[in-house]
């Protein structure tokens, strides 16, 4: 039986598509050129945060950082908080619009339904509940959510070169959520993710995929970081799998290691546009999850919003 976790994966096309065309009606909830930006949100909602930050300043949009609602600096000024929260009821980002509110710094929020207390806290909200969830484990919200952000940039002419247009990345996607994984990746003992630039956030939630769906040992980091200690793991039986353009030499650095090589999303014609290709390690998740006895419906310790129980108290 397919779990929800596929089936949802299997979905992101159609939600990137749907997410380009509902940008009409949530531009006033999305950054506006110039502006001082602050991306925030928790777990996989942080590290698509971490992506659009790279992305939206890379193209010149605006000077934008991106925080764990937790570790928000709250001293800092800034022309616009976004929070991006799947469920709309994490403590940590209720708490953080609640404070920026309070100082009078416009909010937004993107969220997938429109029922939870982050419509109340945030100025503008953007509901993408036709990319909501029966999983735990997120995948086609976060996704979602940074596609829309993407499309902003991409009508505002606000992309880093070399990043290809949405609709290409829906056409890869096509590709992804079809085409077989490359083989005898789910008995892997460790895996190491890597990207740069915006696809650093990319690599982070690859790596935490395999975390919460399987149970398995992996770590992300910068590409150009790689060679300053991380590589000291690469062995046979590990993979290093890279999102974006290789940096020179590291193809030849894992093989010397004796580590196995992912680069299905670089700068070649037939290369997937990178988030496409977290497509596939989310695939790779719930591979690796079937194979170790785990149901990544279902992830050990985790519950789909993090609520803390007398908080402040």
């Amino acid at each position: 039986m397919t779990s929800h976790t596929a089936a949802e994966i299997a979905s992101q096309p159609a939600c990137w598509r749907r997410a380009a065309e509902s940008l009409p009606r949530h531009a006033d909830v999305l950054p506006r050129r110039g502006e001082r930006v602050a991306v925030t949100g928790c777990g996989t909602s942080w590290f698509m945060a971490q992506a659009y930050a790279a992305l939206r300043e890379g193209g010149g949009h605006g000077e934008t950082d991106a925080f764990a609602a937790s570790e928000f600096p709250h001293g800092r000024r800034y022309d616009r908080v976004l929070a991006i929260s799947r469920s709309g009821t994490t403590t940590e980002v209720l708490d953080l619009l609640a404070r920026a509110r309070a100082a009078g710094v416009p909010t937004g929020a993107l969220t997938a339904d429109p029922a939870t207390p982050v419509v109340a806290l945030a100025d503008t909200v953007a509901v993408l509940d036709f990319a909501d969830e029966c999983s735990v484990v997120q995948t086609r919200f976060a996704t979602t959510a940074l596609a829309l952000l993407r499309a902003r940039l991409e009508t505002e002419d606000a992309l880093p070169a070399g990043v290809r247009p949405l609709a290409r990345a829906v056409r890869d996607a096509e590709r992804a959520v079809t085409e077989p994984l490359p083989a005898a990746l789910d008995g892997a003992e460790q895996f190491t993710f890597l990207g740069r630039g915006w696809t650093h956030g990319l690599a982070l939630e690859a790596g935490l995929k395999l975390r919460e769906a399987a149970g398995a040992w992996t770590e992300a980091y910068p590409a150009m970081e790689y060679r300053h200690g991380p590589i000291a793991i690469a062995a046979p039986g590990r993979v290093t799998w890279t999102f974006g353009p290789l940096p020179d030499g590291l193809t030849e650095d894992i093989a010397r290691a004796g580590g196995r090589l992912v680069a299905g999303s670089g700068d070649a014609a037939a290369d997937l546009d990178p988030l496409a290709d977290l497509v596939r390690a989310q695939r790779l998740a719930v591979a690796v999850a079937a194979a170790r006895g785990c149901d990544p419906d279902r992830p050990r310790h985790l519950t789909r919003s993090v609520v803390l129980r007398d908080h402040g108290a």
